[in-house]
């Protein structure tokens, strides 16, 4: 399939590999952050770690959003849905995602509440204006991605007026969370986590552009290439990350050049910041408190902020303490290095959001890494 068989020729990721193993200095070691989902299952998918040299190391970020939902939130979207005025319209990978007390929005369902599954905010609009009678909240989430869409969708209801509409806000922000991740004690202080450059997401990039990175390539001297989601384009970026390393550079690349600009998507980033404000802060699962890292509804939305329209509390609630979904998202571990992993935590009875996730980190090592880490085994 043209444009797509090209990004996925094996000939010249092999090709690519052997500049990567040529280039990089056996004397020393890379460690490079991937900070998308996408991008975690593209390495996983193409088993790209195994063409890489032993030197050259690849770290899980906390790219997917579905993970990084605290399960406060969570069980804030099932408290809401139990209303039985409330229809809760949200994505099919937020249903199993567990909330406190083995709860999940797929449970509440089961319960009776009404909570449907929806492929688009569109579908959320259909739904509340063929049913005027029921108050239908979007659950929106997502990074900067998913962000526009959804302000659409607000454009749309204003001008169909249609009152029984609402969002619940869980928009989070990738500038602030890479930030947060530098500043983090596990980078800078106790050297748990070593990062020599970053992966900048794909799609994200093409709404905010490149630009937003060039504060962490010179505040933290760190590379930062943004990539498509193909194996070759990650590979490629792998390389181009090698060659900053040995030069000493730490500068912003764009290797999915056919997709991402300096400036990004301006008339998305308008339509996002006439609907939409900053958070001071807003809690990540794995990384805690974030500050500006999530969006809400501006003041003059809030009949259509789910939040302050249905009176939403948000409490803080602990994760499962046996999983380590959380270290995983900081990079601190990976998938494997959990205990509950592949035991009483698969994709049919997860334990936490990272194995729910079709982002999820432990998601794609399920899926893919630990066959080969298997075959590995008796090589």
């Amino acid at each position: 399939m043209k444009y797509i068989d090209e990004h996925r020729d094996g000939r010249l990721a092999k090709e690519i590999a052997r500049q990567i193993a040529a280039l990089a200095d056996p004397a020393r070691s890379y460690h490079f952050m991937e900070f998308c989902g996408g991008h975690t299952h593209a390495i996983s998918r193409y088993g790209l770690e195994d063409l890489l040299p032993q030197n050259v190391q690849m770290i899980h970020g906390p790219g997917c959003p579905v993970c990084v939902l605290p399960i406060g939130r969570i069980d804030a979207a099932i408290a809401l849905a139990m209303r039985p005025e409330i229809t809760l319209c949200t994505y099919g990978d937020l249903m199993r995602v567990p909330g406190s007390n083995e709860s999940s929005l797929l449970k509440a369902r089961a319960a009776g509440a009404d909570i449907r599954m929806v492929y688009s905010t569109l579908d959320a609009l259909r739904i509340a204006e063929a049913e005027p009678d029921r108050e239908v909240v979007f659950f929106a989430i997502g990074f900067e991605t998913t962000a526009p869409p959804t302000a659409l969708a607000l454009r749309v209801a204003i001008a169909k007026e249609l009152r029984n509409f609402s969002i619940f806000c869980n928009h989070v922000l990738t500038p602030a969370a890479i930030q947060n991740i530098l500043e983090s004690p596990d980078v800078r202080k106790l050297g748990t986590v070593k990062i020599d450059g970053f992966i900048g997401p794909a799609h994200v990039s093409i709404v905010i552009g490149t630009e937003p990175y060039e504060f962490f390539a010179e505040e933290f001297q760190q590379p930062v290439v943004v990539a498509g989601f193909e194996p070759l384009d990650v590979i490629q970026a792998i390389l181009m990350l090698v060659r900053q390393v040995n030069d000493g550079r730490h500068e912003v690349e764009n290797q999915y050049i056919r997709a991402v600009t300096r400036f990004g998507n301006e008339k998305a980033q308008a339509q996002v910041a006439n609907f939409f404000e900053l958070r001071e802060s807003f809690e990540w699962r794995g990384l805690g408190e974030v500050p500006y890292g999530a969006l809400r509804l501006r003041p003059q939305y809030a009949e259509h902020d789910a939040e302050k329209r249905f009176s939403m509390v948000t409490t803080a609630a602990k994760d499962n303490p046996a999983c380590e979904c959380g270290a995983i998202l900081r990079g601190v571990k990976k998938p494997a290095n959990c205990s509950l992993f592949g035991t009483v935590c698969t994709p049919d009875t997860p334990m936490g959001s990272c194995m729910v996730s079709p982002e999820g980190a432990c998601a794609a090592h399920w899926t893919y890494g630990r066959l080969r880490e298997h075959a590995k085994a008796f090589e």
